[in-house]
């Protein structure tokens, strides 16, 4: 009896994992006749969200990272609002605040009005344009999925994730975002310049009468669980230790001296947590079910880049985040 329970469970988690996989596809077929030469970009993307984390789109203007989020939000059929962040942004314009009411017996009462945080995805747009007072806002939001407002709890919706754009801190009008808030993006990802044949795809497709519009192809409950699914892969112990290894020798004072002497910090349990997710959602998005190495190497850098900092020396010779994360990732390949 206990064999047949067995089997039947393992029939059931086969026919989810097939489910999911041809959702994903569909998904990043949608989402792809849309978003043109940003292949990796998009994988990032899904990345974060079927590891039920949030994302921190990094780019120069006019690259299409608004557009891409709006666009996930519509595949995947998820509630979406988008707050444009502007200097003189206040953290109630965020999550609500409490408006003083008089009731048809004449009493006042406060009722809560809430903010577009309560929304299964939330475009934290030019994120880094607000003070870092507005910016911390998100915090609890983005790591305990609810907000408190003058002393009461109020819970976000299921799933809820914060997917951010941001321009590069030389431009003017930026503030840096606080290490705090860094740490609760899973993935910083790098929009780049697309390459010539994309570029003219997107003249010719975007400047007609009618451009391609994104056509759903999930939902928030199909979404959930395929996170569901991605928490259940099996890691190797390989995997587990190359994790360990890569985020533990990225700390100062524990990895190689040659390396570590050029980071004044690194990046915590969190990244390898996010590591771990992530590596799990990216062999799920390839059609597999089980993580590997190369999953590792790929996802290593937007994990970690945004946990770490330079030394002073290290940036006065040259050296970036990346040449210290193409090392890491080096030992471990």
């Amino acid at each position: 009896m206990a064999e047949v329970v067995k089997a039947s469970l393992e029939a059931a988690a086969a026919r989810t994992a097939e489910a999911a996989l041809e959702q994903l596809a569909a998904a990043r077929q949608a989402i792809e006749k849309v978003i043109f030469g940003q292949g990796q970009v998009v994988e990032q993307a899904l990345v974060t969200l079927l590891s039920g984390g949030h994302g921190l789109f990094v780019g120069l203007p006019g690259l299409g990272k608004t557009k891409l989020v709006e666009c996930l939000g519509a595949v995947l059929g998820l509630e979406t609002r988008r707050v444009q962040f502007t200097p003189d942004l206040m953290p109630a314009d965020i999550l609500g605040s409490e408006v003083l009411e008089e009731s048809s017996a004449r009493q006042r009462v406060f009722r809560f009005v809430r903010g577009p945080v309560f929304a299964q995805l939330l475009m934290a747009d030019e994120i880094n344009r607000a003070s870092p007072r507005t910016q911390s806002a998100l915090l609890q939001a983005m790591q305990e999925y609810h907000v408190t407002v003058a002393g009461e709890r109020h819970d976000l919706p299921q799933p809820f994730h914060v997917l951010a754009t941001q321009n590069p801190l030389e431009q003017e009008g930026t503030y840096p975002l606080p290490e705090a808030q860094l740490d609760r993006f899973l993935m910083q990802i790098d929009v780049a310049y697309p390459d010539r044949p994309a570029e003219r795809r997107i003249l010719v497709e975007t400047t007609g009468e009618a451009g391609a519009a994104p056509q759903p192809a999930m939902s928030g409950a199909d979404l959930m669980a395929a996170q569901r699914l991605v928490r259940r892969l099996p890691v190797g112990e390989r995997v587990i230790e190359a994790i360990l290894d890569l985020v533990r020798n990225a700390r100062p004072g524990e990895g190689d001296r040659e390396i570590t002497a050029h980071i004044a910090w690194g990046p915590g349990p969190r990244a390898a947590q996010a590591l771990m997710l992530a590596t799990r959602a990216r062999a799920l998005i390839q059609g597999r079910l089980s993580p590997s190495l190369d999953d590792i190497a790929a996802l290593a850098a937007p994990v970690l880049k945004h946990r770490m900092a330079l030394t002073f020396a290290a940036r006065a010779d040259g050296l970036s985040i990346g040449d210290i994360t193409g090392q890491l990732i080096r030992r471990i390949a």
